[in-house]
């Protein structure tokens, strides 16, 4: 199993409880090891891999996916999710459920989601409100989504990989970025970042997926084994992250961060209305199902 993930990162030992429920449920039959760390390649590369059958599991963000099954990329879109209560309502509802199983076309299965947390805004420069992003040079993830995103917001998309930016803010190549609060601590954006507004943009899920090569040659029992088994280890992942997103949102307030919370939305999700009207078309389904997750 492939994960680019720390070793001591909360996913990872999501990953491992993945691994030693497998083991434990099949009495030691089947054992899955878990390289973190990119060992065994970037998410790409580990995604073909297991299209190739050269690797059985992979941990993935959803981002990473939309080349592979084009719903993924649904989870990019901007204020879709309410809360992250919303977002497992609907993660896990049949419709969700849809989204994992869209990568069979793709040689693969989705087994389950992880949580990610939610992205926020945080700059070099001043940032209390949607005003203030207007002309800065914002690192966005390579996706056209993202980069729509910041346009409709008034900032200057700058598309690169996640490595780069600290020293992209450092020299001055970007003035922010955005991520969720363990991102942004585990690459120690806080020390070039003193700004944060927390308007929770984003939440794109991370996904625990199997190769279908793999899949295929495992009997019907060993399946709902390891179906289960990725299903239970969603508890522990969810708790874990969780503590682990309160402890890097303390350390960000410790290191002399501004934090600026958005008390209301409204002017952010009236500016990206254009970006989820383009996308609309291509995600009717999903979006529709969205909504439907609404707390009534």
């Amino acid at each position: 199993m492939a994960d680019t993930l720390a070793s001591d990162h909360p996913i990872v030992a999501a990953d491992k409880k993945f691994a030693e429920l497998i083991n434990e449920r099949t009495n030691g039959r089947i054992k899955v090891e878990v390289f973190p760390n990119s060992q065994l390649g970037e998410e790409k590369a580990t995604i073909e891999q297991a299209q190739l059958g050269a690797i059985d599991f992979v941990r993935t963000g959803s981002g990473a996916l939309g080349g592979f099954s084009k719903k993924f990329e649904v989870f990019s879109l901007p204020y879709i999710f309410e809360s992250e209560e919303h977002q497992w309502r609907f993660l896990e509802s049949a419709a969700g459920t849809k989204i994992l199983d869209s990568l069979e076309s793709s040689r693969m299965k989705g087994l389950a989601y992880y949580n990610a947390g939610a992205r926020n805004f945080y700059s070099r420069k001043p940032l209390t409100s949607i005003a203030d992003l207007k002309g800065q040079k914002a690192r966005v993830i390579q996706n056209k989504v993202n980069v729509d995103l910041m346009n409709a917001l008034g900032a200057n998309a700058t598309p690169m990989p996640l490595g780069e930016v600290f020293s992209a803010l450092q020299t001055g190549v970007v003035d922010a970025a955005e991520n969720s609060f363990s991102n942004l601590v585990t690459s120690n954006h806080q020390q070039q970042a003193k700004n944060l507004i927390m308007d929770q943009h984003q939440r794109v899920p991370e996904v625990l997926l199997i190769s279908k090569m793999t899949w295929d040659k495992l009997p019907e029992s060993d399946r709902k084994i390891v179906k289960q088994a990725a299903l239970d280890s969603v508890k522990t992942e969810r708790e874990l992250f969780d503590k682990f997103e309160k402890d890097a949102e303390a350390k960000i307030r410790d290191a002399g961060v501004t934090v600026t919370e958005v008390k209301d939305l409204k002017p952010w999700q009236d500016a990206v209305k254009p970006v989820i009207d383009k996308y609309r078309k291509d995600f009717q389904e999903e979006l529709d199902a969205i909504e439907k997750a609404k707390q009534k």
